[in-house]
């Protein structure tokens, strides 16, 4: 058995599960998202609870249980809680702003880079942290790393854009020559 696709979904009272035709939608207090349910997967609902089971042993089943009841838990978290995820811009003259529906990045490069901002996400700036919010987990990862691309952490110095916590270990620089 899957070790993650047995456990059971807790469902508040201010969430509401809908399944119908392969899709299983739920909707709470921050919106309202869908999940595809695969053919050979069942979703059902049972007092307060979500359980997700298999037709049968068969391995396409058995690695699709545990990632669809993963993705019905993302969705329960985020139309409850939402998701948020902090990207630290780290450089001598590096800034972010917002400007219209754009986040604009000046990280050392000649010109500006502009980043359209999705309409479900939520992106503040606080000082020198990009914090993108918003109730698909998917959506608020991709474009969190879409933003760590623009300029990721250099090895050396440590400069760029990380996300908050990120270790990044510094190589050493060059060494001196020894005995000139």
């Amino acid at each position: 058995m899957s070790r993650i696709g047995i456990k059971p979904i807790a469902l508040t009272d201010q969430l509401n599960l809908v399944l119908n035709d392969g899709r299983a939608v739920i909707t709470g207090p921050r919106g309202e998202l869908s999940v595809t349910v695969p053919h050979g997967i069942s979703v059902t609902q049972k007092d307060s609870q979500i359980v997700v089971s298999r037709q049968s042993e068969n391995k396409l089943y058995k690695s699709l249980h545990g990632t669809v009841r993963s993705l019905l838990q993302n969705a329960v978290t985020g139309v409850s809680t939402g998701f948020e995820k902090k990207c630290d811009i780290i450089g001598i003259g590096y800034r972010a702003a917002i400007e219209a529906d754009d986040l604009v990045l000046q990280v050392g490069y000649t010109h500006p880079v502009r980043l359209a901002i999705p309409k479900s996400l939520n992106v503040k700036l606080e000082k020198n942290t990009v914090v993108i919010g918003g109730n698909d987990r998917q959506e608020v990862g991709q474009f969190a790393a879409i933003v760590r691309a623009v300029r990721p952490p250099d090895r050396y110095k440590g400069k760029g854009i990380r996300y908050q916590g990120e270790i990044i270990k510094l190589k050493p620089g060059k060494a001196t020559k020894a005995g000139a």
